[in-house]
């Protein structure tokens, strides 16, 4: 028997199945979609990691010390141990000599080279622009030595044992080679060589402090004006010219 709009009841129980099972699918597949991309593979999620992704901006480092001034295990533990803590995106986990060996087996320099550029899934300086050259270099040598190798972490400034550059000579050579560009000109605004006027509100900030901006880069300068050497000739080229403008 069919009800008056010539359907039986038969029918209307099968549309009606038809519509949830739809209903249903429908919503599994929505979920799906918006939950694309969120399947986290539960090791990334340690407290180690989060807590490096959680960091406000600026803050990337877990050290109180300045710029330059930070060791190697302060940079390991501030930045790299999200990815080598764990050994997220195949890179070699903090400790583990097996996955350690072929790549120290590269030479320190190699390392370095790959840590200060970026490698593979690796953004150079691991993402974290304001370290300085010799930071990245301390914390290479702190994970590799803790997988067997023997390399000579490069000293913090003011350590013993590392002798002052001096200025009239590994500056100006730093100078000569880099820093001439903009400062000899004065091209984008960079205070030129010399003029007294321009370096006066500068050089009133002192010497570290004209030091930790030229490190992490100010207006149109980049981190180290460019510059990819050691912190300790970065410094001498800041003190030749600070120098030849008072």
């Amino acid at each position: 028997m069919s009800n008056g709009n010539g359907m039986a009841p038969g029918q209307i129980v099968k549309v009606l199945i038809g519509v949830v099972v739809f209903l249903v699918v429908a919503i599994w597949l929505l979920a799906k979609l918006a939950t694309s991309g969120f399947n986290v593979d539960a090791e990334v999620m340690t407290k180690e990691a989060v807590a490096a992704r959680l960091k406000p901006v600026g803050e990337s480092v877990a050290s109180d010390a300045p710029p330059g001034m930070r060791n190697g295990e302060q940079v390991y533990k501030g930045i790299c141990m999200s990815c080598h803590g764990t050994g997220l995106a195949g890179s070699p986990k903090f400790g583990d000599a097996g996955a350690w060996a072929p790549r120290i087996a590269q030479g320190f320099d190699t390392l370095v080279q790959h840590a200060l550029s970026g490698f593979n899934a690796m953004p150079a300086k691991g993402g974290a622009a304001d370290l300085t050259d010799d930071e990245v270099k301390r914390a290479v040598a702190y994970m590799a030595n803790a997988g067997g190798a023997k390399f000579a972490e490069p000293k913090v400034g003011g350590e013993a044992g590392g002798a002052a550059l001096d200025p009239n000579v590994a500056g100006k050579k730093v100078f000569d080679s880099v820093c001439t560009a903009c400062h000899s000109t004065g091209a984008a605004g960079a205070p030129k060589l010399g003029d007294k006027a321009a370096w006066g509100p500068r050089v009133a900030k002192g010497l570290d402090g004209l030091i930790a901006s030229a490190t992490k880069g100010l207006n149109a300068m980049p981190p180290k004006g460019g510059f990819t050497g050691s912190d300790e000739e970065f410094k001498a080229a800041v003190e030749y010219m600070v120098n030849n403008s008072k």
